[in-house]
């Protein structure tokens, strides 16, 4: 997997967003300063597929607080979502599912999957009057039977493009 540096990055915040230590990171790349990485610079990021050949791919509008799923390109599902609320924006950019945690717990609902963005997920719900609206401190909510299906469905690595 690949991950391309954005402005304001660190190598050591890139390790924690993909919960990779940093050694492993500088194994697989040539990187002469760890302390020196630019915005666009190219990162393997070991343990994780590429990208494209990933059949899945999630597709997030926060706007329309809609999330698709597309397998080879096409729709498979569109599911409704709850998004960030002021203060607590969610991230936008390109992100990958790095791990999986069925029953996590507190307002989690029934299913947890982190995002590669450090304590962002898609995640479940104790309270489904919340789904549709702005609320959450910028993860993305979902009823608790569309994110165990969702969750049954993608692999580690699928994708994630969340935008406006």
């Amino acid at each position: 997997m690949i991950h391309t540096v954005q402005p304001g990055e660190n190598l050591y915040q890139v390790s924690r967003d993909y919960r990779t230590p940093l050694s492993n990171i500088l194994a697989v790349n040539i990187i002469p300063n760890p302390n020196l990485i630019y915005p666009g610079q190219k990162i393997k990021i070991p343990g994780f597929p590429p990208t494209e050949t990933m059949a899945y791919k999630i597709d997030v509008s926060i706007n329309e607080r809609r999330l698709r799923l597309y397998k080879n390109g096409q729709i498979q599902k569109q599911y409704p979502i709850a998004v960030g609320r002021m203060l607590y924006t969610t991230p936008t950019g390109n992100f990958i599912i790095i791990n999986k945690a069925p029953n996590p717990g507190g307002p989690f609902g029934t299913m947890w999957m982190s995002l590669s963005k450090e304590h962002y997920g898609i995640h479940g719900t104790n309270n489904p009057g919340s789904i549709g609206k702005a609320v959450s401190k910028g993860c993305i909510r979902m009823y608790n039977r569309d994110v165990e299906a969702l969750a049954k469905t993608i692999p580690i690595g699928t994708p994630v493009s969340i935008h406006l």
